[in-house]
């Protein structure tokens, strides 16, 4: 399973702490790195903190946008250190690895942790399915990011070393088809707002956190692909209806 965990970097301005991530992954026996469009990259401070771990950094992905980071991922969760406008399913880290832990092995999980100084936006944290948060002294909540990745990625080594057979994920569902991908919930999100936007439902100029809402709803249903195609089924029939 840990071969499957994507660590996702969003926007990473020092190249060291790129090198620390990369060290911290592989402490833990994980190799899938995804840089989006990170300051400086390849550079000698990221190979100098990754003390050893330069397979890690050389086989790592660079992208432009958090949607191709994405795009052939199963499960995605987002680090937030704060509460946000809309609450969304938040877990501490042993219990993200309780829901990682009981999954197929196939499936993709990411990982997604922001910027240095600003973490993840509200967009970026509403492409999750949940938010992952990290206990610590409300006095001192700065964490650094390769720490943040080494706490994560520590509790998800542990989940595969103990006996987790009869662990069941959080929403208690065996799935009898694969799970959608992250390119498949961004077209049904795109599907959702054109339809409902053609019916009247969404007005462009009010949206007041319709679709935001609507995709935590979707997403922590966690649906699979026949799922996604009935829903995209649906609103296709009701494209067709409006327009007779």
């Amino acid at each position: 399973m840990l071969e499957n965990i994507r660590i996702v970097l969003v926007n990473t301005t020092h190249p060291g702490n790129i090198g620390g991530v990369a060290r911290a992954m592989k402490n833990m026996g994980l190799s899938d790195l995804c840089l989006i469009e990170p300051r400086r990259f390849p550079h000698a401070d990221a190979s100098a903190r990754a003390a050893g771990a330069d397979d890690v950094l050389e086989s790592a992905v660079v992208v432009d946008s958090l949607e191709q980071a994405l795009a052939d991922c199963h499960l995605v969760v987002g680090t937030s250190a704060r509460s946000r406008t809309i609450p969304w399913p938040l877990v501490n880290p042993r219990e993200l690895a309780a829901i990682v832990s009981p999954l197929p092995a196939e499936t993709r999980v990411a990982i997604v942790f922001g910027r240095e100084d600003r973490g993840l936006t509200n967009e970026e944290l509403q492409r999750c399915h949940q938010h992952v948060h990290i206990p610590v002294n409300d006095q001192f909540s700065s964490l650094n990011l390769a720490a943040a990745v080494q706490v994560i990625t520590y509790e998800l080594r542990m989940a595969k070393e103990m006996d987790v057979s009869t662990a069941k994920p959080r929403w208690g569902t065996e799935w009898d088809v694969d799970l959608a991908e992250g390119r498949e919930l961004t077209l049904l999100f795109e599907h959702f707002e054109r339809t409902l936007t053609e019916i009247e439902f969404l007005d462009p100029d009010k949206p007041r956190n319709l679709m935001p809402r609507l995709q935590r709803l979707l997403l922590r249903a966690v649906p699979d692909k026949l799922e996604v195609n009935i829903l995209r089924g649906m609103l296709t029939a009701m494209q067709k209806r409006n327009q007779r």
